[in-house]
């Protein structure tokens, strides 16, 4: 039976205010892209502050088309991290009523991305750029 989160607990939640952005740079790739809701979900080689490597859910800014992204190759991202922290009251009952251990609610919005020059199998490409 899993446990309700009362009134007071959600109004927190959704009234959280959200800081200026800090702006962050990763390398990941793209778990998942979806079309309709202009959003990603994205694995990052390098941590957040929170310790996540996967951001779901991420706004893509409207000058990137879906359909130009591809799943699976290494992107340069530049993120915005909003974050809105939690009361203490909040949070000291999340950890001891519903096992949760977290401080502060976060959005990331892709702020750009770049496509990284991994080095891939065909070397074709390497040989006009000696002198």
């Amino acid at each position: 039976m899993t446990k309700e989160i009362p009134k007071w607990a959600q109004d927190e939640i959704k009234n959280a205010k959200f800081g200026k952005p800090d702006t962050l740079t990763r390398t990941g790739y793209i778990l998942e892209i979806y079309d309709k809701d202009m959003r990603i979900d994205a694995q990052i080689y390098e941590a957040l502050d929170d310790g996540r490597k996967i951001i779901e859910g991420m706004n893509l800014p409207k000058k990137v088309k879906p359909s130009d992204l591809m799943k699976g190759v290494v992107y340069e991202f530049t993120i915005n991290a909003h974050k809105a922290p939690l009361g203490k009251k909040l949070v000291e009952f999340l950890k001891k009523e519903m096992e949760i251990d977290m401080d502060a609610i976060y959005q990331f919005e892709l702020a750009s991305l770049e496509l990284m020059d991994v080095d891939s199998d065909s070397a074709g490409s390497d040989e006009s750029e000696e002198e």
